[in-house]
């Protein structure tokens, strides 16, 4: 098994960033309209999807993904988890973790 590539890393949160600022015009902040309970189900809600998927592989996600080749399977949802707790530590970074939803 080959160790992380920084280079591969770094087009990952790239990307992912990239996709977070486009998303950001269209949807603007609606992630954290309902505060932070709101944006804990948010990631609850994704979680929910990737554990539904891995248990079917008897909780084995490479064996899901290896599987799951739709480009909305288990891939995706990992994608999307990974961008939403991005948001998440963004905000808590930039705020001090307030309750502010604006």
């Amino acid at each position: 098994m080959k160790g992380l590539s920084r280079e591969k890393l770094r087009q990952i949160t790239n990307g992912d960033v990239e996709e977070l600022l486009k998303a950001e015009q269209s949807y603007g902040n609606s992630w954290k309209k309902r505060g932070g309970v709101g944006a804990f189900m948010m990631l609850a809600r994704k979680w929910d999807r990737i554990e539904n998927q891995v248990k079917k592989h008897g909780w084995d996600v490479f064996l899901a993904m290896e599987r799951d080749k739709r480009p909305e399977g288990i891939a995706d949802d990992i994608k999307d988890l990974r961008c939403y707790l991005l948001l998440v530590e963004d905000f808590i970074n930039t705020t001090g973790a307030s309750n502010e939803t604006n």
